[in-house]
């Protein structure tokens, strides 16, 4: 079995579908490790990708006016237990143009990996960019991802982000994410992360709504259990009149893990409104009782709660 088999059977073991691959009217980009697996661009589309001695180095422009019918499919992994992957991206998605990217990063069997993610995006004027990103890390513990981005959303411009890492250990996980959003532009930010062993979780997002009438979300759900940590920072700024911004984070606790929220607003104008609400606690025990009532033993009652806030 080759590289891009294993990736791809990863990849159908949490949902995903290879079938991507193989439609001319989807884009993709797969990489193992530095070595650039398969590719494709479609029409309205340019991509550049090349090797490099770090990693991988990528530029993706969807032209102005184009509306992609079917999201890009970004594939990254090591497939072996140790091992390096930096990535450079750059994104630009040109005015009134729109995009919807799904990306999977799999790491399978790693004992000792470490992935790092530097993306600049760039959503111009009308334009729209949805970006989801799934993690599958496996049951070792021995990843260290370091995802960190910086976008510009232009006037009227849309950026909705989700990250998801809720299948096998995490190990060590840094996200850091700045957005400044113009004129009457909206951008979400959603991460979704459950944490096991000895997992480190660090979350930092950031939004300027520097533009009047911008909004702004920040959205966190994050979930740890044995001797797993999480520090979640969430800033929001307001800084022209009529932005409205606002933080959400929230954390469930069991055994001997330590979390905290660092929930961050500044308004720097009289008319812009930013407001935040952190909660970290343990399981719902209404919720809890009720399962259990319904057959469910604690473990299995504390399992569908978890993932129903995760979902």
């Amino acid at each position: 079995m080759d590289a891009l088999e294993q990736l791809m059977q990863s990849l159908n073991a949490i949902g995903g579908s290879e079938a991507v691959l193989a439609d001319p009217a989807t884009a993709h980009l797969v990489a193992d490790g530095r070595a650039i697996l398969s590719r494709r661009a479609v029409a309205g589309l340019e991509m550049e990708a090349r090797e490099t001695a770090e990693g991988i180095s990528a530029r993706v422009v969807v032209r102005q006016g184009v509306r992609l019918a079917n999201p890009v499919h970004l594939c990254f992994g090591v497939l072996h237990e140790q091992g390096e992957q930096r990535i450079r991206m750059e994104v630009r998605i040109e005015k009134d143009a729109a995009a919807s990217f799904v990306a999977h990063c799999l790491f399978p069997g790693a004992v000792k990996v470490l992935h790092a993610m530097d993306a600049t995006v760039v959503v111009e004027e009308g334009a729209a960019m949805h970006y989801a990103e799934t993690h599958f890390h496996g049951p070792h513990g021995g990843v260290e991802a370091l995802p960190r981005a910086v976008v510009s959303v232009g006037r009227g411009g849309r950026y909705l982000s989700e990250f998801t890492l809720t299948s096998g250990r995490v190990g060590r996980l840094a996200i850091d994410y700045a957005v400044t959003a113009g004129k009457q532009a909206v951008t979400e930010l959603t991460a979704r992360v459950f944490g096991h062993g000895d997992d480190a979780i660090r979350i930092t997002e950031k939004v300027v709504l520097a533009g009047e009438e911008a909004r702004g979300l920040i959205k966190t759900r994050v979930a740890i259990e044995n001797a797993a940590t999480a520090e979640i920072t969430g800033i929001t700024e307001g800084n022209a009149a009529g932005a409205r911004g606002h933080v959400d984070c929230m954390e469930i606790v069991r055994d001997q893990a330590v979390a905290s929220a660092i929930p961050v607003v500044r308004v720097t104008n009289p008319l812009a409104k930013v407001t935040h609400e952190a909660a970290i606690g343990s399981v719902d025990k209404r919720q809890l009782e009720t399962l259990m009532l319904h057959g469910l033993s604690p473990e299995e009652a504390v399992e569908v709660i978890v993932k129903g806030m995760l979902r």
